[in-house]
């Protein structure tokens, strides 16, 4: 039974602890937490890349960045996002696929994101090659609640919707 489907959406969701000793990076931006936090991880931790990463992979049903990236692999020890992003905007690519938009919400009580809203959607955008306005981040708090809410750690989600050239 062979199926012509145009479109295909995504869901992505990543969460990282966060520690001491470590860079605060989110969509490609080093931030400052007021505690001197960051996020623990295999690669830089960015959660924002990590979790459009798993909602483009996850739209053509080709697993997860664990699959692609493993924490067991050494070569990707404290890797850049922005160029795990990059690889896996290719093999979007090679599948025949584009992205048509990217809606992701950053869940966090502090840092505010709010002022780096901008300069995120403008390193996404570059390596998607991807207009701005189809790039939406927002970021809320949760309200004291959770890890997010304790500030153990940074959550996102993402959704992504692909259509077949």
């Amino acid at each position: 039974m062979s199926k012509t489907l145009k479109f295909r959406i995504g869901n992505g969701y990543d969460i990282h602890r966060l520690v001491k000793g470590r860079n605060l990076i989110i969509g490609g931006i080093k931030l400052t937490h007021p505690e001197d936090l960051g996020l623990d991880g295999h690669s830089d931790a960015d959660v924002l890349s990590h979790s459009i990463m798993d909602a483009l992979l996850g739209a053509l049903s080709l697993g997860d960045i664990g699959k692609y990236f493993p924490p067991t692999d050494g070569k990707w020890k404290n890797a850049d996002s922005l160029f795990l992003l990059s690889k896996v905007i290719e093999l979007i690519r090679d599948e025949g696929w584009d992205v048509n938009n990217i809606d992701s919400v950053i869940v966090a009580e502090r840092p505010k994101i709010k002022p780096y809203v901008e300069l995120m959607k403008n390193n996404i955008s570059k390596i998607l090659q991807i207009d701005l306005d189809m790039i939406g981040i927002k970021a809320t708090t949760n309200e004291k609640l959770g890890p997010e809410g304790r500030e153990e750690g940074i959550s996102c989600h993402s959704v992504v919707l692909l259509y077949k050239r």
